[in-house]
């Protein structure tokens, strides 16, 4: 049968508009970029998650360690309308292995929060602060997930809130079990070794396409 897939196109505006292809007859061509996140859109914010995968430097023997390991990548950003988004206010929020692992784990009236300081541990500590928060409805029917960004050097204090359903959360914890392998660079492991040190994969292949896309939670 054939399969219709959708994707969500920001314009200028923020506005997101539908565009529909065939996955039955794409053909992916070598080194093309594949975006593939799981957004949720509710009524204040927007909410989206994407895999991005560990680099890889090459030794002087011709073996590979992982020079810095991937992560899951959350994306937030705010409603300016009814159903417009604005995408140029986004905040991001990188879940390293063992805080995907938190949210994989939590049950159905569980809580967790994570704290990241890009200057921690030096004389610039708590100039940035960025608190993630997801907590479970009373009833047990879904989460919220909160992001709340502090920024003292321009003086800005951003917080998005985006309700997740169950149903919603359960693809984001089947997801995220898959791809944590794989941010952690195990895949290669056990198969081929990955292409070049400063190459990222995306996909089912997990390395087989170039992936060009910020690598951190703190670039714009």
């Amino acid at each position: 049968m054939l399969k219709l897939s959708r994707q969500l196109l920001r314009s200028s505006s923020g506005s997101a508009t539908q565009a529909w292809m065939s996955t039955a007859t794409a053909n992916f061509e070598p080194g093309a970029r594949i975006f593939a996140p799981y957004s949720i859109y509710k009524g204040k914010a927007a909410l989206s998650a994407d895999p991005l995968l560990p680099k890889f430097t090459k030794l002087e023997t011709g073996d590979y360690r992982v020079e810095r390991r991937g992560v899951i990548m959350l994306t937030f950003w705010p409603s300016i309308g009814e159903r417009k988004y604005d995408w140029e206010k986004r905040q991001n929020f990188a879940l390293s292995a063992t805080e995907v692992g938190s949210l994989i784990n939590l049950g159905p009236k569980d809580s967790c929060e994570f704290f990241h300081d890009p200057s921690m541990l030096s004389s610039n500590a708590g100039q940035v602060r960025k608190s993630l928060s997801i907590k479970a409805h009373a009833d047990g029917s879904g989460y919220f997930v909160s992001l709340s960004v502090v920024n003292n050097t321009v003086n800005t204090n951003d917080r998005f809130v985006v309700p997740v359903t169950a149903a919603e959360f359960a693809v984001m914890r089947t997801a995220f079990s898959f791809a944590l392998p794989h941010i952690m660079g195990w895949d290669k492991t056990v198969a081929k070794p990955p292409l070049s040190g400063n190459h990222q994969g995306s996909g089912s292949g997990m390395g087989t396409v170039v992936r060009q896309a910020q690598t951190s939670e703190w670039d714009r």
